[in-house]
């Protein structure tokens, strides 16, 4: 323990097993994000034909400067491995939703760029997506939890970052 906080230096709690109780959290958050993403997942599937992994990539684009992002930019903030992007890409490209181009600066590497017809496939996703998203999420928690999982998910994502890998 250390003199000055008493409480255990960071080797020493670094290594305790978590409780009964924390690991049945754990598991009930974990089963429970996994079925809420499926859930949602079937659900846009079913209304518009797209996955989750088209509508995320969509979403990355759709929010940022001119609707165009380095395959890198593009990678991390779907939270990919560049290669699986890269297919994923390719597949999207195919159904006209994005299209890869150089850099508008003239830099090393593509860029994928939503097309207009990507971003009406998208505007039309969302409408129902949004619609899940509230059932199925928003309308479950009150406002202090829905604020709570905010915090949580803030606490959880900044852990994240500073022990390495992209952060969505």
């Amino acid at each position: 323990m250390s003199i000055e906080e008493g409480r255990p230096a960071v080797a020493e709690t670094a290594r305790h097993a978590p409780t009964a109780q924390q690991l049945a959290t754990w598991r009930a958050f974990i089963e429970t994000t996994e079925l809420l993403r499926s859930r949602l997942g079937a659900r846009l599937q079913s209304e518009s034909g797209m996955s989750l992994q088209d509508y995320s990539v969509l979403l990355a684009l759709r929010e940022a400067p001119a609707r165009n992002l380095r395959s890198s930019e593009l990678a991390d903030a779907v939270g990919w491995e560049r290669s699986r992007l890269s297919h994923h890409v390719g597949r999207m490209e195919r159904r006209g939703l994005v299209e890869r181009k150089g850099p508008a600066d003239g830099g090393w590497g593509s860029c994928v760029h939503l097309t207009d017809a990507g971003a009406d496939v998208f505007r039309r996703a969302s409408v129902g997506h949004l619609q899940a998203v509230s059932e199925l999420f928003i309308d479950a928690l009150s406002p202090a939890q829905l604020d709570a999982a905010g915090e949580i998910a803030q606490a959880l994502s900044a852990r994240l970052a500073d022990t390495g890998g992209p952060r969505r």
